[in-house]
């Protein structure tokens, strides 16, 4: 009986060892198919950026390009509110690719795409891999990156600029080295070089790396000198553009102030919002079907807080701002130095669900924002564009060289000292620099201000005169200088629309026979 009982026993301790090895046989199988599916759903975030890759170039990013339309030595004199860092980037760039709107973009795309590794990098060394790939994932989703990414402008680099300091500031809770400090401070004050308002993240990083557990006293006294030493070398060329946008900040307001809708949009976008409901109905009904409860993820406390402070804090500072004072800077541009932060906020909230929930939640989260994008009206667009007008414009005023009125679309037109006298090559008329007119043009301030009017009149009284035939164009805040137009000019003039392009409204105006 004991023999026999022995060899029971021996029978059930091979089958456990085999269904033990068994299983330890299919793990890596699992985990090579659960990388598969988390590499193809970041592939496939990252191709909805490309939806409207080969729209026309928008305002802004026309000023872009107007920034580097000359030699490389008038780069810098062609800023304004802005560093040159990104003009000479792209400038560079072009000299390589060309200057269609697909090269033109290519840098952007570029920059966009290191945010997302240096990002992972970042998360990998405060979560596991899972919540990892989790943030990357939301992070590519996330409207204001899906726009950026493809946008002729500084704010792919700023992201990069962001997303570098997060990784070096983490790195540095186990480094000690002195030149780990002097790279962090560096890294801190490029975030500048792209935005100058993405200087609201600064604090968050401060206080983080004030608060980072060191080996001793020394050691933190060390470090700091060697962060601030290299903060503030690189710092340095900014500070006369910080000064310009302080004393000007007035000057370059054009956005209403924003609501509580604007704040919560960035914080949760729907895609995420929808995802994460239906991911936790899920698990609610997989609980109470197998009464097994998942083990939450344990996260430390000082992650929490980076995560938090990086989503919340300098979003918060952007809409009290445009709030509380008549300075709105809560453009969703602006809004984009908060995204990391997000992103790994809502990952921290993944943590508390298994691995098959947090999978469901990057598929469900994945459908649900290329619905809305694929299936949006304007999901080929990026930005209203000049272009389709201005093409409109010159089919038809370059047969008889009619002259065109156009208002400008930036709000510092609205502030110079006297009338503008030209319009070609002016930063106020941008798009002219890139799609061009061979017929004569008169510029418009913004507003219908007094210079408006001046000029306007004086060109109405001379035209009237020479019966001369002509045609104005303008985008959506000045529509009422179109009005104003057509109403002083309706005794001498039959006025028709030509089209509305883009809200580019064109108007003609035939002298009556």
């Amino acid at each position: 009986m004991k023999v026999s009982g022995s060899s029971s026993e021996a029978q059930i301790g091979q089958r456990r060892v085999g269904a033990h090895s068994t299983h330890e046989s299919r793990q890596p199988t699992l985990d090579i198919a659960w990388t598969a599916v988390y590499v193809m759903a970041i592939g496939v975030s990252i191709s909805l950026w490309f939806i409207a890759l080969r729209s026309p170039l928008w305002l802004d990013e026309t000023i872009s390009f107007w920034q580097i339309n000359n030699n490389l030595s008038g780069v810098s004199a062609r800023q304004g509110l802005s560093f040159a860092a990104y003009s000479y980037i792209l400038w560079f760039c072009t000299k390589i690719l060309g200057t269609s709107e697909l090269a033109l973009r290519i840098p952007s795309i570029l920059a966009m795409l290191g945010s997302v590794c240096l990002l992972y990098l970042a998360a990998r060394r405060l979560f596991s891999r899972d919540i990892a790939i989790v943030a990357v994932i939301i992070f590519c989703l996330h409207p204001l990156v899906v726009f950026a990414s493809i946008d002729v402008r500084a704010y792919a680099f700023g992201a990069l600029a962001v997303n570098a300091s997060i990784l070096s500031m983490a790195r540095l809770r186990y480094n000690n080295s002195n030149w780990s400090a002097v790279w962090f401070g560096v890294l801190a004050a490029t975030i500048v070089y792209f935005q100058f308002l993405f200087i609201v993240i600064l604090p968050v990083l401060i206080a983080y790396f004030l608060t980072n557990e060191f080996a001793s006293p020394r050691i933190f006294r060390r470090q700091l000198s060697c962060a601030l030493a290299g903060f503030s070398l690189a710092f340095l060329p900014v500070v006369p553009g910080l000064r310009y946008m302080f004393r000007t900040a007035s000057v370059h307001v054009f956005d209403d102030a924003p609501g509580l809708t604007d704040l919560l949009e960035t914080l949760a976008p729907r895609g995420v919002l929808f995802a994460l409901v239906g991911t936790t109905l899920v698990a609610v009904i997989v609980v109470a079907t197998t009464r097994k409860v998942n083990r939450h993820v344990m996260i430390e406390r000082r992650s929490i807080f980076l995560c938090a402070a990086l989503a919340l804090s300098p979003i918060l500072i952007l809409y009290g701002v445009s709030v509380g004072t008549s300075i709105h800077v809560f453009v969703p541009r602006y809004r984009l130095i908060a995204v990391p932060g997000i992103a790994l906020c809502w990952a921290l909230a993944l943590s508390w669900f298994d691995r098959p929930m947090r999978m469901l939640f990057c598929v469900g989260v994945l459908a649900i924002t290329a619905y809305f994008q694929i299936s949006s009206p304007f999901s080929g667009q990026h930005g209203y564009t000049w272009k389709y007008a201005l093409v409109a414009v010159e089919k038809n005023a370059s047969a008889d060289s009619a002259p065109v009125l156009i208002c400008s679309d930036l709000p510092e037109s609205d502030h110079l000292d006297a009338p503008l006298v030209s319009a070609q090559d002016s930063t106020y008329f941008a798009p002219l620099t890139y799609y061009k007119l061979s017929v004569p043009v008169v510029p418009l301030p913004r507003s219908l201000n007094n210079d408006a009017i001046q000029v306007g009149s004086r060109f109405l009284e001379d035209a009237s005169k020479r019966h001369q035939r002509f045609l104005a164009m303008a985008f959506t805040p000045s529509y009422k200088t179109l009005a104003w137009l057509a109403q002083h000019a309706s005794g001498a003039y039959d006025v028709r629309i030509l089209g509305v392009f883009d809200d580019v409204k064109v108007l003609e105006f035939v002298p009556r026979t």
